[in-house]
């Protein structure tokens, strides 16, 4: 069966099953309270962007400008699948794909050490189904769902791969002396940027162990060193330092502290613990200001700018038991409007965007993916319920890239 048949039957089986979301959602949740999700600014992986290593694996245009990927990778209907938490076959709308997922648990070591390990679950282009791939550490997927890039287990690690997720074999080893621990593509897939580490970021150390609610647990140590941007296309590599952000008092920010590309891709931005959110950096590690495009996104907002750049996904809005985010002016900051889902997550086009909806019982951790729509309440379920119990197997996170 090939993915434009799974499409198809995906869509059938989403009338069958999916319900519409109640009407009176927002009247029957109790009052959530704003949180900013600092601990995902920590543990962002990265935003979906493209890879060019492999060239089957690369949506290309021609000459004149027309659009050449093949048509399973070209903007699609939703694909749902509201019974399935965590999802097993494929779910996406518009441009956004869930390209897989991660679950994770904390691990604790001999010496009290503790590693927050990830296991993902990447989408097989061929069968259009999630599958368990244990080998990595660290995962983000290129448009298309061909094509992701890895670490192995022990972090930092010596080299980063290309994996073809039709196969599941790395086509290509890129060599990070330096130590890597997240790696991030430009929105062209021409340029990787790794950053390096000299420990691991998803390691809390015993020997740093602070007191929490009457508790004494290990903590995370920032030690990142700087980043280095790759020519995908030649291979060519060069390193920069750049340690880890820290404030006038000497305190630093989280541990993981990934570099990601501006959406111009001629700059790299790093998360700050505090506003504006965002640290602009050229790609020689110099600091530089935050491009105009960018200076309204809200950094902890993982959907960020809308595919024309001209709307910028919001914070939590919602008033009482209101469930709301704001979609923002990009050029201005302000709120324009406002859509029914609790956070953010991916733009399907300019209009619709994927977001985390919560469930009747007012639990702001019983979350599934739903589609909103500017201008409309209407409430369109993708995924089943995830638990709301942290570090479990029921507790996923959705790994995005664009089709």
């Amino acid at each position: 069966m090939n993915v434009e048949e799974l499409v198809r039957d995906s869509l059938r089986e989403m009338a069958l099953e999916a319900q519409p979301a109640a009407a009176n959602l927002a009247d029957r949740v109790l009052v959530l309270r704003r949180r900013r999700r600092t601990r995902r600014i920590a543990a962002v992986a990265v935003s979906a962007a493209a890879v060019v290593t492999v060239a089957a694996a690369v949506p290309l245009l021609d000459g004149g400008g027309r659009d050449v990927r093949p048509a399973h990778l070209t903007p699609g209907p939703v694909v749902a699948h509201a019974d399935q938490s965590p999802p097993r076959q494929m779910i996406g709308a518009g441009n956004a794909l869930v390209a897989g997922y991660s679950t994770q648990r904390r691990v604790e070591q001999p010496n009290k050490d503790e590693i927050t390990t990830r296991t993902y679950r990447l989408l097989d282009s061929r069968t259009g189904t999630y599958k368990k791939d244990d080998r990595w550490s660290f995962v983000t997927v290129a448009p298309g769902a061909r094509t992701a890039a890895v670490l192995e287990r022990e972090l930092p690690a010596a080299r980063v791969g290309l994996l073809d997720l039709s196969d599941g074999r790395v086509k290509r080893w890129i060599p990070v002396p330096q130590g890597a621990g997240g790696a991030a593509f430009s929105p062209d897939g021409s340029k990787l940027v790794v950053t390096t580490y000299a420990k691991n970021p998803d390691r809390a150390f015993w020997s740093a162990k602070i007191p929490v609610n009457d508790k004494v647990e290990p903590q995370q140590v920032p030690s990142r060193t700087g980043f280095t941007v790759v020519d995908v296309a030649s291979g060519t590599a060069h390193w920069h330092e750049l340690p880890y952000w820290k404030d006038k008092m000497g305190f630093g920010g989280n541990a993981r502290a990934d570099l990601q590309f501006s959406r111009d891709g001629k700059s790299l931005w790093e998360p700050l613990p505090m506003r504006p959110g965002r640290k602009y950096h050229a790609l020689d590690g110099t600091n530089v200001p935050a491009p105009a495009a960018e200076k309204h996104v809200q950094p902890w907002v993982e959907a960020g700018l809308s595919p024309d750049g001209r709307l910028a996904a919001g914070d939590f809005a919602g008033e009482g038991d209101e469930i709301a985010s704001a979609v923002d002016d990009a050029v201005t900051g302000k709120v324009v409007t406002k859509v029914p889902g609790q956070q953010l997550l991916a733009w399907a086009d300019n209009k619709r965007l994927i977001a985390w909806g919560i469930g009747g019982d007012g639990n702001e951790f019983h979350q599934r993916l739903v589609l909103v729509t500017i201008g409309s309440k209407k409430v369109q379920p993708l995924s089943g319920f995830r638990s709301p119990k942290d570090d479990t197997g029921g507790r996923w996170e959705p790994l995005f890239t664009t089709r």
